[in-house]
């Protein structure tokens, strides 16, 4: 297909805006499903992972293709939670736009602020789609102001809802100056348009004005033909739109209910109209890999071999499917590539086109193509496949570390390889799960992003793997950083096999600011120094970081400057510089006031105003800090931070106090220094 007809999209939004309710009715009306799939009651194509049905949750981000107009639109469905934040990363990575779905109800809620940044990361473009108008509470109008105050986005409603809650009848499209309506016989299948009805003519004007407003600032042409009172044609405001929307000036609106089939065929429209082909998409980022150099690699299906595994997913027959955006050349069935990120060639067995878990043969994936590798075993999330002449790496992806831990443990000693291998896979697919033996105590440790994440995956283990084993409670991950700054010199010179082996570096270490991660520069001269020991010196000091300072936890927000180096090239190894490296860093840290770290979450509540009182203490007494609140039409909302390890099992106590009408979420801020 020709690749300007080609989207690569992702739905993306807050838990319960309705993404997955969307995106079946998007497979329904594009004829890839025969039925609508409901998430209600777990028949969703997008869930397909029992765990999905059975929650009524987005966990993984499924990817499918439909067609419409001609276009082929490959879709990713990601998830709305925020301990699922991975899943939402590595899909914005690959994408080149995105429909961001928002309660009607709900407005701009604290995931969809978060998926808002994950995308302003990558420069995404977007459209909005604001749902659910058919419930309790639904406020079009307000939404858009979110969009603005929250989001900073200037807002511009392509469409403009008739009613509101019960009596949300269709939408006016202000562009063309009609009413649009469905047919509940057929599923919403057949739109009506019509004369706007009576007494909606105002605010239907009013709405148009508004929009070519908007567009005008960005065309002359349309400025002149409106100073002249002439008809400015739609296919001109549209053309408009579309660049605003791919240079991300202007937000496209559109508005409905999902539920309802209301508006969902026009977000099709919008994604075919407004949103970029992999053509258009901005040039991507690569370093070479020998020299460090960048270089802009522009999308082309001539151009030499480079794709980027942004997911990992193990099938028990196929093994690893490794799920493959392709930024140039073109991947082909039975031929053998070369894996850039691990230095190694790979054969591609089979390639698939994935339609949620059902899969399609293809003997070709090309430049802008989204598709599935099988045949890899060392491929991981984030590596690049190209040509081994062109060693070119894509920018890797960025996953915040886990903050929470529980032990597990095999129920008998058979089970203990199983287990292992079950941990093999997570860790393979999720970026943000790791396990590890913790020598100290002799227990396996695995780590997630929050106690959902890790209940899912102790759920997979058990139900999926069929691995029998014990969990025990919820543990917070602490790091490690330091109070001051402070210098040292370290010397090394051991005799091995009659070989002497000698090191000197002189170090300074510092604390950082909050967020900013442990940084390593080599300010010392390295004229005349071989590359391998500066990469020692890196992998002393790194691993150094890992260990931890004086508790064992893994450090973090810790500048370390090396200032000196002392080689002798007689004597000096690798070996020795790594060795000695790692010493001048724990014992220069040791004296600089090391402090033990704990994650501070930052917690978002909603709930009736009745409630908010027992929620602020609620609060407070887990030694959270209320930063704001916010009143809202269905529920307060109030923003606060609290240390991780307060907040376990909060969801009981938060339903109690207000009779199941409250919910929260919770995702990670920083780490501060633990107080008691």
């Amino acid at each position: 297909m020709d690749d300007t007809k080609i989207r690569n999209i992702g739905i993306m939004a807050h838990i319960d805006a309705g993404k997955t309710t969307t995106t079946e009715r998007f497979l329904y009306y594009t004829g890839e499903n025969h039925r609508i799939g409901e998430v209600d009651n777990g028949e969703a194509t997008m869930d397909w992972m029992k765990q999905e049905q059975d929650r009524g949750i987005t966990i993984t981000s499924a990817a499918t293709t439909c067609y419409w107009r001609s276009h082929q639109i490959n879709i990713i469905d990601t998830p709305g939670h925020v301990d699922f934040t991975a899943e939402v990363e590595r899909a914005l990575r690959v994408l080149d736009g995105a429909v961001g779905v928002f309660c009607a109800v709900g407005g701009v809620e604290p995931q969809t602020e978060t998926v808002w940044r994950q995308a302003d990361r990558y420069t995404v473009p977007r459209i909005a789609f604001v749902n659910k108008m058919d419930r309790l509470g639904a406020d079009f109008f307000r939404v858009l102001e979110d969009m603005e105050k929250k989001l900073g986005e200037k807002p511009v409603p392509l469409f403009i809802p008739v009613g509101s809650e019960s009596s949300f009848s269709g939408v006016i499209d202000p562009i063309k100056m009609e009413y649009l309506t469905v047919s509940a016989e057929d599923d919403g299948e057949t739109i009506t348009r019509s004369a706007i009805p009576s007494g909606e003519e105002a605010k239907a004007e009013e709405w148009r004005e508004k929009l070519i407003d908007s567009v005008a600032s960005y065309s002359d042409e349309i400025t002149e033909l409106y100073f002249d009172g002439k008809d400015i044609p739609a296919d001109m405001i549209i053309s408009t739109l579309r660049e605003c929307t791919l240079s991300r000036e202007l937000l496209p609106v559109f508005v409905g209910s999902s539920l309802k089939n209301i508006g969902v065929q026009t977000v099709l429209d919008g994604i075919v109209d407004l949103l970029p082909s992999p053509a258009e998409a901005k040039p991507v980022e690569t370093i070479n890999a020998k020299n460090g150099k960048a270089e802009e690699l522009r999308h082309s299906a001539n151009g030499p071999l480079e794709a980027l595994i942004f997911k990992i997913q193990v099938d028990p027959q196929a093994g690893p499917m490794c799920f493959v955006r392709v930024y140039s050349g073109v991947l082909k069935k039975g031929i053998s590539v070369y894996n850039i990120t691990k230095g190694r060639k790979e054969r591609i067995n089979r390639l698939l086109r994935m339609h949620a878990d059902r899969p399609e043969d293809l003997p070709e994936l090309k430049a802008g193509d989204i598709g599935v590798i099988i045949g890899f075993r060392l491929a991981q999330t984030g590596d690049t496949i190209g040509a081994e002449n062109h060693p070119y790496l894509l920018e890797r992806m960025q996953f915040p570390n886990p903050v929470i831990s529980v032990a597990i443990e095999p129920s008998s000693t058979a089970e203990q390889e199983k287990l292992h291998k079950a941990l093999e896979t997570l860790a393979m697919e999720d970026p943000t799960f790791s396990y590890k033996d913790d020598a100290e105590t002799g227990q396996l440790v695995i780590s997630g992003m929050g106690e959902l994440h890790l209940d899912v995956l102790v759920t997979r283990i058990k139900d999926d793997m069929k691995v029998s084993c014990r969990v025990g409670n919820p543990q917070v991950s602490y790091r490690e950083c330091i109070k001051a700054e402070a210098s040292g010199k370290e010397e090394f010179s051991r005799t091995i096999a009659n070989k002497e082996n000698t090191a000197g570096i002189s170090m300074t270490v510092k604390p950082l600011p909050p967020k900013s991660g442990n940084v390593l520069r080599i300010t010392a001269s390295t004229r005349d120094i071989p590359e391998e020991i500066i990469e020692a010196i890196r992998n002393g000091i790194n691993g150094a970081f890992s260990g931890g300072i004086r508790f064992g936890y893994e450090c973090t927000d810790i500048e370390a400057d090396v200032t000196a180096i002392e080689y002798d090239e007689n004597t000096s190894t690798p070996f020795a510089f790594a060795s000695c490296a790692a010493m001048a860093f724990d014992r220069i840290a040791s004296e600089a006031g090391p402090v033990l770290m704990q994650p501070v979450m930052k917690i978002q509540v909603s709930a009736p105003s009745e409630y908010i009182g027992d929620v602020i203490s609620s609060i407070t007494q887990r030694g959270g800090i209320v930063l704001s609140m916010e009143s809202r039409t269905a529920a307060d909302l109030v923003t606060a931070e609290a240390p991780l390890e307060k907040m376990f099992g909060y969801t009981t106590v938060l339903r109690s106090s207000t009779q199941g009408r409250g919910s929260f979420s919770m995702e990670f801020s920083h780490y501060a220094e633990k107080t008691s």
